[in-house]
């Protein structure tokens, strides 16, 4: 093999494993304080909350989470208990949210879909007859 094709062979390989790093190193980056997805049933009959049934699990798996876990809460008999996702660490000098997904993307996403179904800091979503009002908050 030639000189010059061995360098840019190499460098080729440097660059796949430099890349898929960068790719997989986000997921590893803990710092500070983690954000959560939060669900809380709500007695407001709010006729615009986006269905939950149209929030696909493998696209907003912290939407999800939170849902599931706010409907177990309501199956044990919790009344109005708040139900949260899994954390999600912003990681140290933002490097994180530009290659990883996050409940802030979700959130933002969801706000998107139904404008009259959202307030400031909040998405009303309908589940099984129940509305809930999705947060971002930082509280355990």
């Amino acid at each position: 093999m030639r000189q010059i094709t061995r360098r840019v062979t190499v460098a080729v390989l440097v660059a796949i494993v430099l890349l898929l790093a960068l790719g997989a190193l986000p997921g590893y980056l803990k710092s500070g304080d983690p954000y959560y997805m939060t669900a809380t049933a709500t007695d407001t009959d709010n006729r615009t909350a986006i269905p939950a049934d149209t929030l696909a699990s493998n696209r907003y798996p912290y939407a999800a989470a939170a849902l599931a876990n706010a409907t177990d809460a309501a199956g044990s008999g919790v009344a109005n208990a708040t139900a949260r996702s899994d954390p999600y660490w912003k990681g140290p000098v933002g490097v994180k949210g530009a290659f990883s997904h996050s409940p802030f993307d979700e959130f933002n996403a969801i706000r998107q879909r139904n404008r009259s179904a959202t307030t400031e800091t909040a998405v009303f979503v309908r589940q099984n007859g129940t509305v809930y009002t999705l947060e971002v908050t930082q509280d355990p």
